[in-house]
């Protein structure tokens, strides 16, 4: 018998002012588990914006206990069944929920449909927080230095979402707004991603720079390769980190198209790539360093694709 939402919810309460110090606590907050996804559903319609969807949490307890987010209850979606699976299929690998980094990092079968998840996925973050982090979790947070979400864009992914009105796909270029801002909206858990399957004859490589290994990154890239059966370039394509407010995907095949992989120009590519890009200033580094990191990365990584695009192109020859 299906449970009324309100009985899944538990208050949560703090010390009120003159008591314990609320430095890095999370403001009072109510918690809720729902088991299936119409209970989480409801319980979300009831809350309104004052409710947060919990799965790995790595990315949003940090802002609760900053208070940077003050929900007033927190949906855990942990005990929803089925939302734990890969899929990895020849069209591509879909990913629940409730992955963590780690298992998707130790799929060989999702490696082997679509490469780049394994190389994005190990630089995220530290160990610890890749065995509780959520794949999907960190696309909805929409963190512009998250590498998941370059990935969703390069590849052209999707999401599906569980409404009240029942499940829809959102594609990458629909889904990110802004920074920590997506086109989720109103009572809706996002269900799963889906990363097409690697192109034949294609290479994909990703790279990036930050202070520490497993620290947010100043700059990073993820790009794809595609050559033809005498290994001359037909697409080059790269998407970043933390050069924009959202993850966009830049076609740079204008500076390498018709080339022969072994003889082709990267540099070129990576000086039009840092044309295009428009970073910010930040505490962590220039614009102009992010577009000095552009050209560098996308050279070094473009060379490193399309080494791969000729291997899997001249075996399956």
């Amino acid at each position: 018998m299906a449970r009324d939402a309100a009985d899944r919810r538990v208050r949560i309460q703090r010390p009120q002012p003159g008591g314990e110090s609320t430095a890095v606590k999370p403001a009072p907050l109510a918690y809720a588990d729902p088991t299936t996804v119409q209970e989480a559903l409801d319980l979300l319609a009831a809350e309104g914006d004052g409710a947060k969807v919990l799965a790995g949490g790595q990315s949003l307890l940090p802002l609760l206990s900053m208070r940077l987010a003050t929900p007033g209850t927190l949906v855990d979606i942990n005990r929803l069944p089925g939302l734990d699976r890969i899929e990895a299929g020849p069209d591509g690998v879909r990913v629940g929920a409730l992955v963590r980094h780690a298992g998707l990092l130790g799929s060989a079968d999702a490696a082997a449909v679509q490469p780049l998840l394994a190389r994005a996925t190990a630089h995220v973050a530290h160990p610890a927080i890749r065995n509780r982090g959520t794949t999907v979790g960190s696309i909805v947070h929409a963190d512009p230095s998250g590498e998941m979400t370059a990935v969703l864009a390069l590849t052209g992914g999707h999401v599906t979402v569980a409404t009240p009105a029942g499940h829809s796909t959102i594609c990458c270029p629909d889904l990110f707004l802004g920074p920590l801002e997506t086109s989720v909206h109103g009572p809706a858990v996002v269900l799963d991603a889906f990363f097409p399957a690697l192109p034949a004859r294609s290479g994909t490589a990703f790279t990036e720079v930050a202070r520490r290994r497993g620290d947010y990154a100043v700059c990073g890239a993820a790009v794809l390769v595609t050559v033809d059966d005498d290994l001359r370039i037909t697409a080059a394509r790269a998407a970043y980190l933390s050069v924009g407010p959202v993850p966009a995907v830049h076609d740079l095949t204008d500076a390498v198209g018709g080339k022969p992989v072994d003889g082709a120009d990267w540099a070129a590519a990576g000086a039009l790539a840092r044309s295009r890009v428009e970073p910010d200033d930040d505490l962590h580094a220039s614009a102009d360093y992010r577009r000095l990191l552009v050209a560098t990365l996308t050279e070094r990584a473009l060379a490193r694709a399309g080494e791969e695009a000729a291997r899997r192109a001249e075996g399956a020859a």
